[in-house]
């Protein structure tokens, strides 16, 4: 590794010393190449600004007899600029990775919101329409006919508690109308009840927060209790939410097994966890994910998100 860094440091330095002599495209084009080999090493920005320092060092005293010093300095940062191009385009990459990202996501969740109001709007019309039809017809039928038709009737109630639960995970209109809490609530509620799950909410967001927030909580939260459900073997599991001056927090604590962290996360486990999914949502609003967890000792999912303004 030692001997790479000094072969690296010489060709740098040579480059360098070919391009403050007599300015040309190949000694640029060296550097250049060197930045991106270093980028994919994962050398990275400081390893770079140490290269360069290094090798000012080595080619300036041979030169500045030659060359005036103001000379001299532009045409070393001409070098350097290029040496960290690869960086700024792969800085820029991300960037626009990262938008398209975004904007992908809002155009999901606006296709979930249209699912979510077809289910409980036109689905819900077309349940309600059939309980009239059956009604009428009852009018008609034997008490043998009345009581079977009572069961269809029974049937017809648990689709239509099921198409709204269904509705409401796939985007809660409460969300939208009512905003972070009472979607969380209304979550955890309908969750509890389904696993025998002991699930409390807590805290205040002192008003609406930005609907892009209130999303990516919504939906960290919804994963993390289907984490607690299926994996943690937790008897309740605690979320509180709390808005800061410029930012708002959101933790999710259970008392279940608990997991060791730094395995899960070397295994790519957060995968299987949902974890990569949360980190990515809260990446796009420049928010945060942290971690706490042992065996035996239940986990913590701390979420935080900075606020405009």
């Amino acid at each position: 590794m030692r001997e790479i860094a000094g072969e690296l440091q010489r060709e740098y330095s040579d480059a360098l010393r070919d391009y403050l002599a007599r300015p040309n495209e190949r000694a640029l084009r060296r550097v250049y190449e060197m930045g991106r080999g270093t980028l994919t090493d994962g050398v990275g920005v400081l390893g770079i600004a140490a290269l360069h320092h290094q090798a000012l060092k080595d080619v300036i005293p041979g030169l500045s007899e030659e060359i005036e010093e103001a000379l001299l300095i532009k045409r070393a940062e001409d070098v350097f600029i290029e040496s960290l191009m690869p960086f700024e385009m792969s800085h820029r990459a991300f960037r626009e990775a990262i938008a398209v990202l975004r904007r992908m996501n809002e155009r999901i969740e606006q296709e979930a919101k249209r699912i979510a109001h077809a289910l409980h709007q036109e689905a819900g019309g077309l349940l309600a329409s059939t309980h009239l039809a059956l009604e009428e017809l009852s009018h008609d039928l034997s008490p043998q006919g009345s009581e079977r038709l009572t069961l269809v009737r029974q049937l017809l109630d648990q689709m239509d508690e099921q198409l709204r639960q269904l509705a409401h995970e796939i985007r809660p209109t409460i969300l939208d109308d009512l905003g972070l809490l009472p979607a969380l609530n209304f979550l955890a509620k309908g969750m509890s009840k389904r696993s025998g799950l002991a699930i409390t909410v807590e805290g205040s967001t002192e008003g609406r927060l930005p609907p892009a927030v209130e999303t990516a909580l919504y939906r960290n939260v919804q994963e993390a209790l289907n984490n607690a459900i299926r994996h943690a073997q937790a008897g309740a599991v605690a979320v509180m939410v709390s808005r800061e001056a410029r930012a708002v927090r959101c933790s999710i604590r259970d008392d279940g097994i608990g997991f060791d962290v730094s395995a899960v996360t070397a295994a790519n486990g957060e995968r299987g966890l949902g974890l990569v999914g949360m980190r990515e949502r809260l990446e796009f609003l420049r928010g945060t994910l942290a971690i706490t967890s042992a065996p035996g000792q239940g986990a913590e999912l701390l979420m935080h998100i900075p606020l405009e303004g």
